[in-house]
C-alpha cells in the first residue's frame, strides 16, 4: 500500500491537474478535507496537508467559515498550439558535404575513454577551466600532430577552442581580437571557399580579398602585389571544395611571402587526415611555425557535435589568444577534453581514423564507379582526399540540376554557393558543378543516394 506521503503527492497532482486543464474553475469550492478524506479513503491528515500545501503554493484559497476554494489567479493553461518547426524536413537522401557519418562514432571506445579519463582525472579538473585547455590534451595533441601532419609545436603553444568558427572569432571579432579588422588590414583568402567563414569575418569588420585557384592550388603569387595584405587564410592540404594540395612552390613561396611581409598564414587543416592516393601532405605549419597558425578540429575526423578544436600558434600570439579568451575556459568542456586525450593517448583515435580512412575511400569509389556506369561524361575531381567530391558539368545546367535535385528529396550543394562575390571572371572564369558529401549518409542509406544523384545529371550535350 502507498506510504502516506505518496498517497498526498498523489492527491496534490490530481487537483493541480484538474486546475491546469479547468475541471476545476477558479471560484470553486472544495469538499471539506474531511469529508474528501472519507471519500478516498485516506487518512484526515493526508487531505489536510494536501490542502495546505496547496494553498501555501497559491492553487487554493481558505478562508475561516468559507471553506477551500481554488484561487481566482489559477487560471487554466491554454492548449498549446502546435509550432511549425523553422528547420527544413529530413531529406530523402543527404549528400551534403563537410559532415562525417554519424553512425560510424566509435561510441564503445569513447566511452571506455571517457571512464579512464574520468578515474584518473585530478580534482581540479571539476574546478574552472584553464582557457588555454587542459595539460593533457595540450600534451598528447603536441605529440601526435607532430607524428601525423608534420607540425612543429609544443604544449605551451596550442590553446584549446571550441572549433574552427571560435578560433576566427578569436582572432578575428570582439574588442581583444588578436588581429583586429582596423589594424590588420584585409584578409587574403581562397577564390572558394565556405561562405559562412566569409560571413562571419564580415561580421567581425574584416575585409576579404580572393585568390584564384588553379590545378596547383591557390595562386599565391598574387599576395606580394597587394602591399595591403598581411594575413592569408588558406587549405593547404586539400582546396576547400575544389580540391587537390598546394603545390609545393607555392608552399614554400607562401611562408617567404609572410616572413618577408611580417605577416601571418591561417592554415585550416580541416580534413588533412583523409587522404587516399598516399600518404597525407604535412602541414604548411612545419615549414615556420613563427609564420603560421595551424587550425585544426575534431569535427571530421569523429564528430561536429564534441565542439574541439585546436590552435597551434606563434610564440608571439599566445597570450594576446588567452587574452581574448578571458580568464576561464567557456566553450570548450573539461571532460570531453579529458576524453579526447586518454582516446587519442591509449591509439584509439588513430584506429578510428584509418578505420573511416578505409569506409571513405570505399564510399568515394562506388561513387565514382556508379558515375562511370550511368553518367561517364560527368567529370569528378577533388577525389584525392577528403570527405566530398567535385562533378563539372557543362555551362549554365548547375541551378536546373539542383531544382531536379530538390525534387528529389536530394540534398548537396552547387559549386557557385561557394565563389567568393569579388572574384572577377577574368581571374578565374566560373565553372558549374555539383559538391558531393559522400561520407555522411548511413550505409545502408548510400545505394539510394547515389541512385538519386546519377538520375538528376544530365544528359551528355
Amino acid at each position: 500500500m502507498p506510504a502516506t506521503g505518496s498517497r498526498r503527492s498523489a492527491l496534490m497532482d490530481a487537483l493541480r491537474e484538474a486546475i491546469r486543464s479547468g475541471r476545476l474553475a477558479p471560484g470553486t469550492r472544495l469538499p471539506p478535507y474531511r469529508a474528501l478524506a472519507a471519500d478516498l479513503g485516506i487518512a484526515r491528515n493526508t487531505a489536510a496537508d494536501a490542502y495546505a500545501e496547496l494553498v501555501a503554493e497559491g492553487w487554493l484559497t481558505a478562508r475561516q467559515g468559507s471553506g477551500t476554494t481554488v484561487a481566482e489567479r489559477a487560471e487554466p493553461v491554454p492548449p498549446t498550439r502546435a509550432r511549425r518547426s523553422s528547420r527544413p524536413p529530413r531529406p530523402a537522401h543527404d549528400l551534403r558535404q563537410g559532415q562525417p557519418d554519424a553512425a560510424a562514432f566509435p561510441r564503445t571506445a569513447w566511452l571506455a575513454a571517457g571512464r579512464r579519463a574520468l578515474t584518473a582525472a585530478p580534482n581540479e579538473a571539476f574546478g574552472p577551466g584553464d582557457p588555454q585547455g587542459r595539460r593533457e590534451l595540450r600534451e598528447v595533441l603536441a605529440d601526435y600532430l607532430a607524428r601525423a601532419r608534420g607540425v612543429r609545436t609544443d604544449p605551451d603553444r596550442i590553446v584549446v577552442c571550441s572549433g574552427f568558427a571560435h578560433a576566427l572569432r578569436l582572432l578575428f571579432d570582439g574588442p581583444r581580437a588578436v588581429l583586429p579588422a582596423r589594424t590588420a588590414g584585409p584578409l587574403a583568402v581562397e577564390g572558394y571557399g565556405l561562405a559562412f567563414h566569409r560571413g562571419l569575418l564580415a561580421a567581425a569588420g574584416a575585409t576579404t580579398r580572393p585568390l584564384p585557384l588553379d590545378e596547383h592550388g591557390a595562386r599565391v603569387g598574387g599576395l606580394a602585389e597587394d602591399p595591403e595584405i598581411r594575413t592569408a587564410l588558406l587549405t593547404p592540404a586539400h582546396q576547400f571544395p575544389t580540391g587537390g594540395p598546394l603545390h609545393p612552390g607555392r608552399r614554400a613561396a607562401v611562408v617567404d611571402w609572410a616572413r618577408g611581409r611580417g605577416g601571418l598564414v591561417l592554415e585550416d587543416d580541416y580534413d588533412g587526415e583523409f587522404r587516399y592516393d598516399r600518404q597525407p601532405v604535412g602541414a604548411l605549419q612545419g615549414l615556420d611555425p613563427e609564420r603560421v597558425v595551424y587550425l585544426g578540429t575534431a569535427s571530421k575526423s569523429l564528430s561536429p557535435a564534441l565542439r574541439l578544436g585546436w590552435m597551434v600558434l606563434p610564440d608571439h600570439l599566445v597570450d594576446r589568444v588567452l587574452a581574448a579568451k578571458g580568464e576561464r575556459e567557456a566553450w570548450a568542456s573539461a571532460l570531453d577534453q579529458l576524453t579526447l586525450a586518454e582516446f587519442i593517448d591509449s591509439g584509439g583515435y588513430d584506429r578510428h581514423v584509418r578505420r573511416m580512412r578505409r569506409r571513405y575511400r570505399d564510399r568515394r569509389d562506388r561513387l565514382v564507379g556508379a558515375l562511370a556506369e550511368h553518367a561517364p561524361h560527368i567529370e569528378v575531381t577533388g577525389i584525392a582526399a577528403g570527405l566530398h567530391a567535385v562533378l563539372r558539368l557543362a555551362p549554365g545546367t548547375e541551378r536546373s540540376v539542383l531544382k531536379a535535385a530538390a525534387y528529389r528529396g536530394l540534398v548537396l550543394d552547387g559549386l557557385a554557393d561557394y565563389r567568393h562575390p569579388l572574384l572577377a571572371a577574368e581571374a578565374m572564369p566560373a565553372t558549374d558543378g555539383l559538391v558531393v558529401g559522400y561520407a555522411t549518409p548511413p550505409d545502408h542509406a548510400y545505394p539510394a543516394a547515389l541512385e538519386a544523384l546519377c538520375a538528376i545529371l544530365p544528359p551528355p550535350l
